[in-house]
């Protein structure tokens, strides 16, 4: 009778959990989206503790303001990362269930892959893909031992292929994503330096009949669209311009904001946009860019002039994510005219993107290898 009233004061709890951790949200959102709970794989407390030697802190791979990512075993030795949410954080429910709805609807090899989540326990948990090579903040600017400091070539790959990604969430899903959070943070790489977009718990669906959407100011200082922070309206073209200041940060390796700098150059995208628009771009690119030989300096200026699109104050005069990822297709097959751009460009990234001579209605399809990772 003790034993087996303690597990049913155990599955109450659960159920609890479940609630509060926005199961029943949860079923309901994904039903309305299309999907089902059963699609995304659903780990016990149990499961994930042991995967994580009990969330060890020599598991933890990142912290922030979200809570902490662990690195767990599971018991068929795949490697994975485990986000734990911060313990009592109103928000987080719901930028859980949000997270969740949106990976359900994202099939493309530069998004993360979701593995599964656990509702059962006192804070959600969400299980990822592992990506071993950490994000591209670490590798641009040196942290955490990252010894690499991407050569040019690498880094305009990680560009096109974030681009694609981005251009594929705004365009081509049943219903716009908006990540609004783009930053070099949330854009890990893997063994073969493939980029992968992360971190959708601030992310957005647009009904399709609908360009913008009244929001809390939400995201990142230095990545934060100007016309966003003042109008509280949400686009599109938000995505676009945090996605200039990646390219900036690919460009200078400086980050994004800093108090370290001087006054004017504390802001990378004023910076840099004033930088280039006064012909001053070779003083400000990043020296290892500069020291590498065999570099074609057209398309460095090419991509320092797209990035500077992408940081116009005005949202409507920018390019879509869907033309900055044509560009830097372009810019990359001239760079291999052979056809060694299939390399950078898979099967799923060119259907999205089509030709310089499709319309602009274009059907994306995916099947077999189209899949993330």
């Amino acid at each position: 009778m003790y034993w087996g009233l303690k597990k049913r004061k155990f599955i109450k709890l659960k159920e609890k959990y479940f609630t509060e951790n926005g199961g029943l949200l949860l079923k309901q959102k994904l039903t309305s989206q299309g999907g089902s709970v059963e699609t995304t794989k659903l780990f016990t407390a149990e499961e994930l503790e042991k995967a994580t030697n009990n969330y060890h802190e020599s598991r933890i791979l990142g912290e922030g303001g979200y809570g902490t990512v662990y690195r767990g075993i599971l018991p068929d030795n795949q490697v994975v990362a485990i986000k734990k949410s911060k313990v009592g954080a109103p928000t987080q429910t719901d930028q859980f269930v949000n997270e969740v709805i949106v990976l359900s609807q994202v099939n493309h090899r530069n998004v993360v892959r979701l593995l599964g989540c656990c509702l059962e326990t006192e804070v959600p948990l969400l299980v990822y893909e592992f990506i071993t090579q950490g994000t591209l903040f670490e590798h641009i600017h040196k942290k955490k031992g990252k010894g690499s400091s991407l050569s040019w070539e690498l880094r305009l790959k990680i560009a096109s292929e974030t681009a694609g990604a981005l251009a594929y969430l705004h365009s081509s899903t049943s219903t716009p994503i908006i990540h609004r959070d783009v930053k070099t943070m949330n854009i890990l790489l893997d063994d073969n330096y493939t980029a992968k977009v992360s971190d959708f718990g601030a992310s957005r669906f647009i009904p399709i009949d609908q360009t913008q959407l009244a929001t809390m100011v939400q995201g990142t200082f230095g990545y934060l669209d100007p016309g966003y922070f003042h109008s509280n309206q949400l686009t599109e073209k938000s995505d676009v311009y945090s996605f200039g200041v990646v390219l900036a940060e690919l460009l200078t390796s400086k980050v994004a904001f800093s108090f370290a700098r001087a006054e004017a150059e504390r802001c990378l995208a004023h910076f840099f946009v004033c930088s280039v628009e006064d012909g001053h771009l070779n003083q400000i690119l990043y020296d290892g860019i500069i020291k590498e030989g065999d570099i074609d300096q057209r398309v460095i200026e090419n991509v320092a002039h797209l990035a500077r699109r992408c940081l116009r104050v005005k949202g409507e005069e920018r390019p879509t994510m869907r033309e900055v990822a044509m560009e830097l297709e372009g810019m990359i097959m001239t760079k291999h005219p052979r056809g060694s751009a299939d390399h950078y460009f898979p099967e799923e990234t060119t259907h999205l993107l089509g030709s310089p001579n499709t319309s602009k209605d274009y059907v994306v399809n995916f099947d077999g290898d189209g899949g993330p990772g």
